[in-house]
This record gives C-alpha cells, sequence and structure tokens, in this order.
C-alpha cells in the first residue's frame, strides 16, 4: 500500500507526502482536513500588487472542461472557500521580464483548492512565472511553472513526532529573485 495523502499539479515541484498504510494516510488526511499541516509554496512572478504581504480569501469553482479554477462570487453554487497568506521575500532588477523585476513570493497555504495558488495569484494580477493557463505571457522552458511545495509539516500519524520536510529551491537563474 502507498497513498497520496496531498497532490500537485503537474508542473509543480516539490514536497509530496505518502503513507504506508491505510491508518497512516487516514490520519494524515484529517490533519489536512482540520488544518493541522503546515504546507509553504515558493512562487516565482514579476508582476506585484501594490501590498507586499496579505492574505487571500477568494471562493473558487472548478472548471472541469479546462482543467481551471476561477475566483467567483460565495454565492456561486459550488463555489469553495480559498485561503491563502502571501509575503514577497525578495525581489530583483530582472530586463527580460515585462516589469523589468522579478519577485520570490512565499505562500502559507490554509486550504487546498484546485489550483489554488496559481488562480488567487493570478486574480490579484501576479500570474505564478511560466503559468501560460493563468495569465503567464511566456512558458518556462522545460515546460514547468514557478511554484514549488517548499516546506510541509505534521505530526506522524502514530508517533506523533512533528516532521519538518523542505524541498531545496531548484539551483537555477529562474529562482535566483
Amino acid at each position: 500500500y502507498l497513498g497520496v495523502v496531498h497532490r500537485l499539479d503537474q508542473p509543480v515541484e516539490g514536497v509530496l507526502v505518502f503513507a504506508k498504510n491505510k491508518k497512516a494516510a487516514a490520519g494524515l488526511t484529517r490533519q489536512i482536513t482540520t488544518g493541522n499541516i503546515v504546507k509553504e509554496y515558493l512562487a516565482v512572478t514579476d508582476r506585484m500588487s501594490e501590498k507586499h504581504q496579505g492574505r487571500l480569501e477568494d471562493y473558487l469553482i472548478k472548471n472541469g472542461r479546462t482543467n481551471t479554477s476561477e475566483v467567483v462570487t460565495s454565492k456561486t453554487s459550488g463555489a469553495k472557500k480559498a485561503v491563502l497568506d502571501y509575503e514577497v521575500i525578495h525581489q530583483i532588477s530582472d530586463e527580460r521580464t515585462e516589469s523589468g523585476k522579478r519577485i520570490l513570493i512565499k505562500i502559507h497555504l490554509e486550504t487546498g483548492r484546485h489550483h489554488q495558488i496559481r488562480c488567487q495569484l493570478a486574480n490579484m494580477g501576479c500570474p505564478i512565472k511560466g503559468d501560460l493557463k493563468y495569465g503567464a505571457k511566456r512558458s518556462n522552458p522545460d515546460g514547468s511553472i514557478s511554484l514549488l511545495s517548499h516546506h510541509i509539516e505534521f505530526a506522524h500519524p502514530v508517533s506523533k513526532e512533528l516532521i519538518s520536510i523542505d524541498s531545496p529551491v531548484p539551483d537555477d537563474n529562474l529562482w535566483k529573485a
């Protein structure tokens, strides 16, 4: 038995958690649904709102035909609340981008909706580098998007020991913001 506890979109890199048995999978899933797992991501964009940190609370709905999500009103049938906190942690000049800069953002994910980070950042005018589906101007050379599942923290489902896992930041110019 090998159970996927949470998923990453195909073009996203980073930490992924698996369970070795059904009991562990149930315990980890329970931590996710109760908000007791810490999930942090890093993203690169070339545009940023005037607020360099904040909280995004939106309602999202998944479009199965296009495999995208969009921000809608809370009254929309099937809409689910999506919450994340973000903070700009580094910014550099980059003449190759439309804005002349590249920005590294740390994201603390509170809920885990379909394409949540991608959709919410794009909705605030800051699409993730390489993410053509959500408004980036160009794709990354390898087809990835500049979104990394960087840190996850949870209680071991049996021993209750705190488990903290970090993914290294890729060593290429994309992430040198």
